[in-house]
């Protein structure tokens, strides 16, 4: 019976991380976001769109996402593909808390923050 309980607040816990991170995702839209350093902080401040595109190489949904991604058009947007392994910086600086996160911006604002996989033609529908 204690095995069954500590499942049971295992599976609890889980869940409440989930709901945890999806809710603080979105609080995240119209932050702004121009401080960012680098080549991103650079298209971010040089205006339009650009999509963010936070994976993680050990991360099953990312396996699929980076496909639909990889097959997006490049004529209205700016698409950054960023591996949380090696900048975390801008990771943390955007608040993603899981990959794969797809994060829109325009005009130096968080437009839309996307946590898990998201078809393509939900994304063509922001970015067009």
């Amino acid at each position: 019976m204690v095995i069954i309980y500590i499942l049971l607040g295992i599976v609890i816990l889980f869940i409440s991380m989930q709901l945890f991170i999806r809710f603080q995702s979105k609080f995240k839209k119209d932050k702004d976001v121009k401080t960012l350093t680098g080549y991103i902080g650079d298209a971010v401040r040089h205006g339009g769109k650009v999509l963010l595109y936070f994976y993680s190489s050990s991360c099953g949904a990312c396996r699929q996402q980076t496909p639909v991604i990889d097959g997006l058009p490049k004529n209205h947007t700016t698409i950054f593909k960023v591996d949380v392994s090696k900048d975390a910086k801008t990771a943390m600086a955007l608040g993603v808390l899981g990959t794969p996160s797809t994060v829109i911006i325009e005009n130096g604002l968080i437009k839309e923050f996307f946590l898990g996989y998201i078809n393509r033609d939900k994304i063509l529908k922001y970015i067009q």
